[in-house]
């Protein structure tokens, strides 16, 4: 059984990330190896001495410089927040004095220009990477609590993101199937079976991952093999296996077998509800729905794939189920034989980490993308060529790309715009979609080619592939994601089409889209 606690150095190192290369400073937690500065010239050993502790010397000591790191990382966030806030209301009083309204007449919730709003992207960005890099691995001491904490501070970013009314015809379009609450951390990926029994799998920063019930929301098995945190999860094309990368440097091929339980009446969403009521205002706990209590769990993985030097962000199987490729914070994406986990290829060049990683559903054709800006297609088909063709198409993080059933590839990136690119011609894009907000792991419905887009702001929003705007899903204080939304998955099995989504408030959500009435809305 893994242990999430590791050594003073481990968790050091894994909590190592390389820095940014923007304006604003990096949140990366690491050691220093120089003495720091104590008010009144207190040194550290000054602060142990006399306090009454089991702890070895050395650890207390690391846990000291740990917190300091914090406390100064905090306070530089709370300048920056004031910063933001004046500037906030320099621009609201100018707004004013010209004669325009301010949206909500409350400078938080304001509308902002782009200088205030591109900040506020860097911001988020910069605590969703501390994030990722404190849940890689099991540390000693409070990064990962302090991040969470941070990020609750400002309310999941949306203390300074514009919030839009939903369409009155929302929620008859998009209608609430059912909560899965059960992780005691954020939730980075979701992925839907492609073979019978159909259920939802999660993959968390607590460590684990974990199978549901579509129609009754139940935990029906959990994986606890990981050391770190579970950045993604795949399931087998044919076969009841499961594919998950992690924090802890690995990716792991799993064996699941789960019996589905009778089902549920659905429930009743056609209680009227408040808009504009700031979903962020529930509690914590306030939550619907039941935790995986007693469930069986897997603990030993099939296959263990362990060549990066990195944190494992994604995952993905080639068609036929013989091959997986991961994508890593070393740079570089690998391909591996399941049968013999053997590493067959690795694909280099991105200058950054890698953020993603999604294979096409029919032919052997990869796509990475990266923190460089850039996102790049390896093409496969031909066991002696390994084409690469690099698309430079983003200003800012691309989040991730993925291939559509046809011939297209769609790309979302922290810039705040989505594009459709045509795979017979990827010089520049057919269609380009402009958000408020950075965008995270996207995800195209394969019948109808419905984008659906989740959002550091708490929204989904809905799009086709011309960029039009079809829908959001709806939000407010009884449903919807109270933090910022990390990836969405499409179901159109047994003649419905269901979207699932999943966030930093340790839940998955389904949703009923109405397609018929969507496209006739458009």
């Amino acid at each position: 059984m893994p242990v999430e606690g590791g050594s003073s150095s481990g968790s050091a190192s894994a909590a190592r990330h390389p820095k940014q290369k923007r304006k604003a400073h990096s949140l990366s937690i690491r050691r220093t190896n120089s003495t720091e500065e104590r008010p009144g010239g207190i040194q550290r050993g000054d602060m142990l001495d006399g306090q009454d502790s089991k702890l070895p010397l050395a650890l207390r000591s690391n846990l000291l410089d740990l917190f300091g790191q914090i406390e100064r990382e905090f306070e530089n966030l709370y300048i920056e927040n004031l910063e933001l806030r004046r500037e906030i209301e320099s621009l609201n009083e100018r707004l004013t004095g010209d004669g325009q309204a301010v949206e909500g007449g409350d400078p938080t919730k304001g509308a902002l220009k782009t200088k205030a709003s591109h900040s506020t992207s860097q911001l988020s960005q910069k605590l969703k990477t501390t994030y990722k890099a404190s849940t890689s691995k099991g540390k000693i001491g409070g990064p990962r609590n302090f991040s969470v904490a941070t990020w609750e501070l400002w309310g999941g970013d949306s203390w300074i993101v514009s919030s839009f009314k939903a369409t009155t015809g929302s929620r008859a379009l998009c209608q609430l199937l059912k909560e899965y609450v059960g992780h005691r951390d954020g939730i980075w990926d979701l992925s839907v079976t492609r073979t019978q029994p159909v259920v939802l799998g999660t993959a968390s920063a607590d460590h684990s991952a974990l199978l549901w019930s579509i129609e009754t929301g139940k935990c029906l098995l959990r994986y606890a093999g990981h050391a770190g945190s579970v950045n993604s999860i795949k399931f087998h094309p044919t076969e009841q296996m499961a594919l998950t990368a992690s924090g802890d440097q690995t990716a792991h091929i799993w064996r699941y077998m789960v019996q589905l339980p009778a089902p549920q009446p659905p429930p009743d969403v056609s209680a009227p509800c408040d808009e504009d009521q700031d979903s962020s205002d529930r509690e914590e706990g306030e939550v619907d729905g039941e935790g995986p209590c007693e469930v069986p769990t897997v603990r030993v993985a099939t296959a263990t794939l362990k060549s990066h030097q990195g944190v494992v962000i994604a995952a993905d199987w080639l068609v036929g189920g013989r091959q997986v490729v991961t994508a890593s914070w070393d740079r570089a994406a690998n391909l591996y034989e399941v049968e013999t986990s053997e590493l067959v290829h690795t694909l280099t060049g991105h200058d950054q980490e890698l953020t993603h990683c999604c294979t096409h559903p029919t032919q052997r054709l990869v796509v990475t993308s990266s923190r460089d800006t850039t996102f790049r297609l390896w093409d496969f088909r031909d066991p002696s060529i390994h084409s690469v063709n690099v698309f430079q198409g983003h200003t800012d993080t691309v989040t991730s790309a993925v291939f559509t059933v046809g011939d297209n590839v769609v790309s979302g990136s922290d810039d705040r715009t989505v594009k459709v690119w045509d795979l017979k011609n990827m010089r520049s894009p057919i269609a380009t979609i402009r958000t408020d907000s950075a965008v995270n792991r996207i995800s195209v419905s394969a019948n109808q080619k419905i984008i659906a887009l989740p959002h550091d702001n708490r929204q989904v929003r809905l799009f086709d592939m011309s960029g039009v705007r079809l829908a959001r899903l709806p939000r407010s204080n009884r449903m919807g994601h109270r933090r910022m939304v990390c990836c969405t998955t499409w179901n159109e099995e047994n003649q419905s089409c269901n979207l699932f989504t999943c966030g930093f408030d340790r839940q998955a959500i389904g949703w009923n889209i109405n397609i018929p009435a969507l496209l006739q809305e458009k």
